[in-house]
């Protein structure tokens, strides 16, 4: 196993700091590391993946993020942590290069990866910075703390998220999945009720519900205050 290059590895407190928007015109040619997490020096970027040129998406993932270093099967530039760290610097909520990151972390069992600039948890948190109202990628980190057991922590990110998803069915149905993978049922329960009531046809959450013996049908009431309570959520600061 390769030894990891270790960087500047982030306390508990220090990530926390992170998680609020970060001063990004103070560093205007790359999204600055969350407190504690160390610095990285790429000059092109940063943008937004969600809303980033098809040419710009192009530049980065054909020559750093390529099928070979997302599968962790072939590198691009140098080892696997370069090209990712370099991707994530670009595009700091890309969120197939932020799973990546965490898989490669668990394979060569050592965060930071061998390569990367900081932290799985760093990355996630410079990402929420930048991209505050991306929602998806704010679900990826419920799901790396579920995974890590920091059900509390998970928790207080996905009630942000279900707050902040107003009519969006499919937020509301991916939430449910999670709550459901953290059993909280009655949540996840609510969350697919929210979903059909606007107009989510996808069957997985209902079918995971029933088989663990929690799926209710809505009653027609239940159904208006599902579809009620989606409506634009008041403003709220991010956890």
């Amino acid at each position: 196993m390769k030894l990891a290059l270790r960087r500047w590895p982030a306390s508990a407190a220090a990530v926390a700091l992170a998680l609020a928007a970060l001063p990004l015109a103070a560093q205007p040619n790359r999204a600055p590391a969350p407190p504690g997490c160390g610095e990285t020096h790429n000059q092109y970027g940063p943008f937004d993946y969600r809303t980033a040129h098809p040419s710009q998406r192009a530049l980065v993932e054909n020559a750093h993020f390529t099928r070979g270093v997302e599968t962790l099967t072939k590198g691009a530039t140098g080892p696997f942590g370069n090209d990712i760290g370099y991707t994530l610097a670009v595009f700091p909520n890309h969120p197939r290069a932020i799973y990546t990151v965490e898989r490669l972390a668990a394979k060569e069992k050592a965060d930071p990866a061998f390569g990367t600039d900081m932290t799985v948890e760093c990355y996630f948190a410079r990402g929420m910075a930048f991209a505050p109202d991306d929602l998806v990628f704010r679900m990826l980190y419920v799901s790396f703390l579920a995974r890590r057991n920091r059900i509390e922590e998970a928790l207080k990110f996905l009630d942000y998220v279900v707050q902040q998803a107003e009519d969006n069915p499919l937020t509301h149905f991916n939430a449910g999945l999670l709550y459901f993978d953290m059993k909280l049922y009655d949540k996840a329960l609510a969350q697919a009720h929210r979903a059909m009531a606007l107009g989510m046809r996808r069957t997985e959450l209902r079918d995971r519900l029933t088989s663990a013996g929690r799926w209710k049908e809505p009653l027609p009431a239940d159904a208006a205050d599902a579809a009620a309570s989606a409506a634009p959520a008041a403003s709220q600061t991010p956890p």
